[in-house]
């Protein structure tokens, strides 16, 4: 009797185990199947693994729930791409996270939702965060950003040779942001708070345009002006070395005076191998007692310009040149501009320090509209130089 117990026992055991491989083997097809790309469906794309956690059987069910329902997995809840913030607290469980996205309208199916995570483990790297999530967003999507709170931070971009207004437009630009280009602006003006290496270098009353390093930021949720204006600082203190503020007062020039010159030059030529060409002709007119005569200065000093919404005025008249009074106007006051004229890459800097050591004194638009400009020792090259 006992004997045959045992025996049913190891059969059942067996049947057990059999029924297990092939539920896992079933699992495992189907989820090959349904996973790769087939039709409009969008494949779920992440190099995830099933959750080594799992026993075999709760991962055969799980594999086998989410082929069958791969259609609902991969469909966003609609086509609407405007983003909504999301906050996962600390301490949140799956089910809580699950239930906070359907009540904002990101997912349809909390079931499908926590299984997903489950499956693939990600229900333990849920990271407390802020998120931006979008109903276009499938369910796999969402699961993996809700693992990287890094994700959830704000990129935001500053050009070479944008002045402060103009990085204060963008932020207004920018819907993530929280602050205002007007809280930029306080932030950037005078009296700000600055390292006293570069507070050191700005005269009385001078905000901090020439410093505002360009370059792409990343911002935490929920920051404020003087996040992003640290940063650039540092990234300005960080790119522009001791050994290169050195090398321009060794040129005879104070690292304000060189930002301001290499303000002028970004906003002068966009072709990169011309920067030290340009400002080796302005470093020569300024040894001379030249006026600069750079357009730019004047563009700046006559500010935002309504008729077409931009700040920077590029169709000069001659009459400008002599109208526009102010100390920013080189054509009217010689040396160099009272401050930078705009935030000038690594690459304005550096031709400004290391300028190319040329006779040139002139320079003007070269006629092919490459963007080029053709240079000039003498005033009569200089007319030769004026297109047809």
């Amino acid at each position: 009797m006992r004997k045959r117990r045992s025996r049913s026992a190891a059969l059942l055991g067996m049947l057990v185990l059999v029924c297990v491989l092939a539920l896992l083997g079933i699992a495992g097809g189907l989820i090959a199947l349904n996973l790769r790309p087939s039709g409009n469906t969008v494949p779920i794309g992440f190099d995830l693994h099933v959750n080594p956690d799992l026993n075999p059987v709760e991962a055969a069910a799980l594999g086998t729930y989410l082929s069958l329902n791969e259609d609902a997995l991969q469909t966003p809840m609609s086509s609407d791409p405007v983003s909504a913030s999301f906050e996962v607290v600390a301490g949140e469980s799956a089910t809580d996270v699950a239930d906070g996205l359907q009540a904002a309208g990101l997912i349809s199916d909390t079931t499908l939702f926590r299984y997903y995570l489950r499956y693939y483990g990600l229900d333990s790297q849920l990271e407390a965060g802020i998120y931006h999530l979008s109903a276009t967003m499938t369910i796999p999507e969402i699961a993996l950003v809700l693992t990287n709170a890094a994700s959830s931070d704000i990129e935001f971009r500053i050009t070479e040779g944008w002045r402060r207004e103009q990085i204060a437009d963008a932020v207004d630009a920018n819907l993530e942001l929280t602050f205002s280009g007007a809280d930029f602006l306080a932030a950037t003006g005078p009296g700000a708070a600055v390292p006293e290496t570069i507070a050191s270098e700005l005269p009385p009353g001078a905000s901090l345009e020439g410093f505002l390093f360009p370059d792409t930021y990343r911002l935490p949720q929920n920051a404020v002006a003087d996040d992003l204006v640290q940063r650039m600082l540092a990234n300005f203190e960080e790119r522009v070395t001791p050994q290169m503020r050195a090398d321009a007062e060794t040129g005879g020039l104070t690292l304000y005076q060189a930002v301001t010159l290499a303000s002028i030059v970004e906003r002068e030529t966009a072709v990169p191998d011309e920067r030290p060409l340009v400002a080796g002709v302005y470093l020569n007119r300024l040894a001379i007692g030249m006026n600069l005569q750079a357009d730019p200065t004047v563009q700046y000093a006559m500010g935002y310009q309504p008729d077409t919404g931009q700040w920077w005025n590029l169709t000069l008249t001659q009459d400008d040149y002599q109208t526009v009074d102010s100390p920013y106007n080189t054509y009217l006051y010689p040396g160099l501009p009272p401050g930078p004229i705009a935030n000038p890459s690594l690459g304005a800097i550096e031709a400004v320090i290391y300028p190319a050591q040329t006779d040139y004194l002139f320079f003007r638009a070269a006629c092919d509209g490459g963007g080029r400009h053709s240079f000039a020792v003498t005033f009569e090259e200089h007319i030769a130089n004026a297109c047809p």
